[in-house]
């Protein structure tokens, strides 16, 4: 005969989302009991809640997220905010992630349903929708629009309009595009194209304004023929570049405003018969670490991504504990040089399809 003075319960089996009525029906206790249980409430016997701790356990009960925030007033998580996971974001999350190991939040990476139609504003609506209720404060990567009044802490990483009134994070992104032109020019080139960036977004002003600062420096005339849009998407560059490679007076140099505009730039030039970087150097902006294994190696700017996620994670968190926080924080670029990149060559080859 067992002495045990409360054996250890029968666990069922179930199928589906287990509830608070599953661990009460299955620890013997009443539903009430169970909710003391588990929010650390008094007036439990130390047996009980030993047996209704076990049945949690075994059974894997979660309480709803929803219904923790309502009642504590919070959800421990943090909301990672983003149009999608790209390359970019993907290395800005590792370092938010590295940053929020033992600092006591959960972290929520959520990509709404975005589309053409509703691509401005998709920030607005998730911290509307999901702010205060299944997460405490917000990161932001690469807002659409000026981040909007919110109630829950905000930090914005590469702000839309530059700093406001929330907290944000950026590179240097005029000194990056100088060093990248700088370098194109020290090569010999004067005909240096550009590929902008997302026109809505600040960044992308302040690389082609570095862009057009270096040209003035050296003395070369800004030509506007040589601009194009590539809204920082590879896909959306194509065209560009084929407009800019295929120009009676073609550029010997592309800085393209971040490294997927510049794969962009690289496959249609392998598609013209151009070869890089003896007919055509291309200089991107981000070091993602598809850069460094691409065909040629692509030199670029190097932006601190993880270290801009973790400073975005410090920074909120002092929002969040009310402690004084930085409201806006500049970290520095820098030129990495890998093949995409040689002299100019003395006579220039027409582009062609291959």
């Amino acid at each position: 005969m067992s002495t045990d003075a409360h054996p250890s319960p029968t666990v069922p089996t179930t199928i589906g989302r287990v509830t608070i009525t599953d661990v009460a029906r299955a620890a013997g206790v009443s539903v009430a009991t169970v909710s003391k249980v588990i929010n650390g409430r008094y007036g439990v016997a130390p047996a009980t809640s030993e047996r209704v701790l076990e049945v949690v356990e075994q059974l894997g009960y979660e309480t709803s997220l929803v219904a923790s925030s309502l009642r504590r007033g919070r959800t421990d998580v943090i909301g990672i905010l983003l149009a999608g996971f790209d390359p970019f974001a993907t290395e800005l999350l590792k370092g938010i992630s590295t940053a929020a190991i033992g600092k006591g939040y959960e972290l929520l990476a959520y990509s709404g349903a975005i589309s053409d139609d509703n691509a401005v504003g998709w920030e607005r609506r998730s911290l509307s929708r999901l702010g205060g209720t299944l997460f405490d404060g917000a990161i932001i990567l690469t807002p659409t629009i000026a981040v909007p009044p919110s109630s829950v802490p905000v930090v914005a990483v590469d702000p839309h309009t530059g700093t406001g009134n929330a907290s944000t994070i950026e590179s240097d992104n005029v000194g990056g595009a100088r060093a990248a032109t700088r370098h194109l020019i020290e090569l010999g080139h004067t005909r240096i194209a550009h590929v902008r960036g997302r026109t809505d977004l600040e960044s992308a002003g302040l690389r082609e304004r570095g862009y057009r600062d270096s040209l003035a420096e050296a003395g070369i005339p800004y030509d506007p023929e040589l601009v194009r849009d590539g809204g920082y998407r590879a896909a959306w560059t194509l065209d560009a570049a084929r407009e800019l490679l295929t120009l009676p007076d073609r550029p010997t140099a592309v800085f393209a405003a971040n490294d997927l505009s510049a794969f962009g730039v690289l496959e249609v030039a392998n598609e013209l018969g151009l070869r890089v970087p003896q007919d055509l150097s291309i200089v991107g902006f981000d070091d993602i670490p598809e850069a460094a294994s691409a065909t040629p190696r692509l030199t670029t700017v190097a932006q601190p991504l993880q270290e801009m996620g973790a400073r975005a994670v410090s920074m909120l968190l002092a929002l969040l504990e009310g402690r004084p926080a930085e409201a806006h924080v500049r970290l520095p670029s820098r030129l990495v040089v890998r093949k995409s990149t040689a002299p100019a060559p003395t006579v220039i080859s027409p582009a062609t399809p291959s």
